[in-house]
């Protein structure tokens, strides 16, 4: 996952979520078919895909949401998520919320990591592994973070299927080391159909009740778009099918911003 939708430190991430040359393959989360230059946002879903951003290479993720129960009038904030290939299969990332509106104020949101570890195991299907870490920053009593540092640890499938259809498989316990029992798990299935320009996306994820936190459920949908190859906007929303599950809506960008080393 890489941007926090929820106050709680649940976060957004990407199809967020998708996607490298046949010469490629022996390198372990570039996509196939795809440059290493080519944007390859994680975002707008709350799973992430199981790819890394090639060797050399930083990746900008941000977008704006609103979010509410009602009437998307709870929250609204900027969220980011940078990402840094470290070797092939080898992903860094420090993601977070820079700013957020609430009731009680405004400010930032918690920050974060996530280390990415990918492999492919056939010609279209990848797996990672992204542990992740979650620092208290944000005002937990202005509804701006978690309160707490957490972490979380995913394990990811990304399986290319036939018609250009694209999966990805998240599931892991998140909410770790705050003391709370049982434990919350995260799990998501997302699907995007397209190629060229032009994509759509869509999820259902769900965390289950844990760690002093309700169940949330929620579905998820979105529509991308290539300007260049290496810029990628999105636009969608989400709808809560549970209670305490919010509504939101937003829109992103996600650039390559090349090789600097």
């Amino acid at each position: 996952m890489s941007f926090q939708k929820f106050p709680d430190g649940c976060r957004l991430s990407g199809v967020r979520r998708s996607v490298a040359l046949c010469a490629l393959l022996s390198m372990p989360g570039v996509a196939r078919g795809q440059s290493p230059r080519a944007a390859n946002p994680e975002r707008p879903t709350f799973a992430t895909h199981a790819y890394t951003v090639a060797p050399g290479y930083i990746e900008l993720e941000q977008g704006v949401r609103v979010q509410g129960a009602d009437d998307l009038s709870d929250a609204t904030a900027w969220d980011y998520n940078l990402k840094i290939g470290l070797a092939r299969g080898v992903q860094l990332a420090f993601f977070g919320t820079g700013f957020m509106r609430t009731a009680a104020g405004t400010g930032p949101g918690d920050v974060g990591t996530t280390l990415k570890l990918s492999t492919a195991v056939s010609t279209r299907t990848t797996v990672a592994l992204a542990p992740s870490v979650t620092f208290a920053t944000g005002d937990a009593s202005a509804g701006r973070g978690a309160g707490r540092a957490q972490g979380a640890l995913l394990a990811v499938a990304s399986v290319d299927a036939p018609w250009k259809i694209h999966v990805d498989l998240n599931l892991g316990p998140v909410a770790l080391g705050t003391g709370g029992s049982p434990l919350r798990w995260f799990h998501s299935v997302g699907a995007a159909i397209g190629g060229g320009r032009y994509g759509f996306t869509g999820e259902a994820y769900g965390y289950s009740a844990g760690a002093g936190e309700p169940a949330q459920w929620g579905a998820l949908g979105a529509v991308t778009v290539r300007p260049a190859q290496w810029v990628v906007v999105d636009a969608g929303g989400s709808v809560g099918l549970w209670r305490d599950t919010p509504d939101l809506v937003f829109v992103g960008l996600t650039t390559n911003l090349g090789r600097v080393f």
